[in-house]
């Protein structure tokens, strides 16, 4: 499925007129289409079930050329009903890990996830949908080059690496996602449900910042 998306987004591109292209995508050969023409390439996307739950699709949002990106696995009932990602009680903490944390504004940073449809009742992805879905991911890291991802969670984690670690052992050591460094922490929600969670994070965040060379808010 990530090769049929990758056509029709070399389809588009045709149309799009003016590429983006940003640090070291995986195949230099290939110009890259930026953000809006890999949204246009989804257009209302049938690709899978949730397409029939779903009232929005989240499709990502923040700086298009940032240098750090989040990815978590899918959206939640807020986002669903905005079209955002991570706005609900775990985007908050988000939020505040990005600003108060790291001293960035939210705008600066790029956040996405695995699926762009909410699984009915926040269950887990199912596989047919992530292979459905993450096409565009792949096409969304690529467009925004960033220096560093932050894969939040289990799920995010283990599809991007394509591994079933568990999280607790990928956390806290940076892995690699097709030539970019990829740090693996716990999700937002997990930490809402296990505050005492929240000093690891604080460590995994911490050698982001170290990567990216961002001193400590005062």
């Amino acid at each position: 499925m990530r090769d049929l998306i990758a056509q029709v987004l070399r389809d588009e591109a045709l149309w799009v007129g003016r590429f983006l292209i940003l640090g070291q995508p995986s195949d230099c050969s290939e110009p890259v289409p930026d953000l809006a023409a890999i949204r246009k390439a989804m257009g209302e996307c049938e690709r899978c079930g949730l397409c029939r739950t779903r009232k929005n699709i989240v499709f990502g949002q923040g700086n298009a050329r940032a240098e750090l990106m989040f990815v978590g696995e899918a959206p939640g009932a807020v986002e669903d009903e905005t079209g955002r990602p991570f706005v609900g009680p775990a985007g908050n903490l988000l939020t505040d890990i990005i600003e108060k944390g790291m001293g960035l504004k939210r705008d600066e940073v790029y956040i996405a996830n695995i699926l762009k449809c909410r699984p009915p009742g926040n269950r887990d992805p199912e596989p047919e949908e992530v292979e459905q879905c993450i096409g565009f991911l792949d096409a969304q890291i690529r467009a925004v080059a960033p220096k560093i991802i932050v894969a939040l969670g289990r799920i995010a984690a283990q599809n991007l690496l394509e591994t079933a670690t568990p999280i607790s052992r990928l956390r806290g050591v940076f892995h690699e996602y097709k030539g970019v460094a990829l740090m693996p922490t716990f999700h937002p929600s997990y930490l809402l449900q296990n505050p005492s969670k929240k000093r690891d994070v604080w460590e995994d965040i911490q050698k982001v910042m170290e990567y990216l060379h961002i001193p400590r808010p005062h």
